[in-house]
Formats: structure tokens, C-alpha cells, sequence
């Protein structure tokens, strides 16, 4: 791979290896990352709706009327 011309110019073809050898190296670091975000992003998920059910079954309690009947 020539970095520069004779002339000291730099060329396309360099350019696109250069590009394409920092692309490669940041593909690499994401593949490898993928897969542990997904699972956390997953969990984060679940604890959400648990969290939220709680606090909907939480309040619907405190807002139900009981009515008692009591024979007289």
C-alpha cells in the first residue's frame, strides 16, 4: 500500500484502504459488544414492567371503595 504518490499527494485507492481499516476495526469492537448490551438492555426491560405492575397494583388498591354490608 503506497501512502502517498511520488508527487506527495494522496490517492483515493489510499483513502478507501484507510477507511476501510478503521471501519473494520470498529465493526470488530461492536460485534463484540452486542451481545452483552442486548442481554442488559433485556433485563433493564423486564425490571421495568415489574416495576410498573407494581406500582399499578399499588394504586389500584389504594383507590378501591370496599363497601361493607352489615346486617342489621
Amino acid at each position: 500500500m503506497n501512502k502517498t504518490q511520488p508527487d506527495g499527494k494522496i490517492s483515493p485507492q489510499d483513502l478507501q484502504n484507510k477507511l476501510q481499516a478503521f471501519q473494520d476495526g470498529v465493526q470488530g469492537k461492536v460485534d463484540d459488544k452486542k451481545s452483552t448490551l442486548l442481554a442488559v438492555g433485556g433485563g433493564v426491560v423486564v425490571v421495568l414492567i415489574l416495576v410498573f405492575f407494581l406500582l399499578g397494583k399499588r394504586s389500584g388498591k389504594k383507590k378501591t371503595t370496599l363497601v361493607e354490608i352489615k346486617r342489621i
